[in-house]
């Protein structure tokens, strides 16, 4: 798993989506700081198999496409 900085965490497991606000490692491993969506609680998140990483350009033609 890779994220930048914008991307979006989404886990799988009862839908929860987070924005990734700090990518730790240079080459776009976790763990990821993430603010939640749901409560806007950050976290350290290290992403379990159940979690995965939206871009945030297809996040965004994800929105515009409604």
């Amino acid at each position: 798993m890779k994220a930048t900085t914008g991307d979006w965490l989404v886990v799988d497991h009862g839908g929860r989506r987070g924005l990734i606000v700090e990518v730790r490692h240079e080459d776009g491993m976790p763990p990821y700081l993430v603010r939640w969506l749901d409560d806007g609680h950050e976290a350290l998140v290290f992403p379990g198999p159940d979690a995965h990483v939206v871009t945030a350009e297809d996040e965004a033609a994800r929105l515009r496409a409604g």
